[in-house]
């Protein structure tokens, strides 16, 4: 896991990311189902999204880090 710092005037922001590889044979839908599932009940949110040549999809997300964790990102 891995942990960055955003620096705001008078605060700082701490996230968690989580590199998640969606399959290229992976539909746009299902791939949207595990994003919403992990959003709503892990509070993660979307990053980054990667579409390759072949493909395949990675996608980045990222939650706040909390004093007391939340479940961890299944895959």
């Amino acid at each position: 896991m891995h942990q960055h710092q955003l620096a705001y005037p008078g605060r700082v922001a701490e996230y968690e990311y989580r590199r998640v590889p969606i399959p290229a044979d992976a539909d746009r839908q299902k791939t949207r189902e595990l994003l919403v599932l992990h959003a709503e009940f892990g509070d993660w949110e979307l990053a980054a999204h990667r579409i390759w040549a072949d493909g395949r999809r990675e996608v980045t997300v990222r939650r706040r880090v909390r004093e007391h964790p939340m479940p961890p990102f299944m895959t």
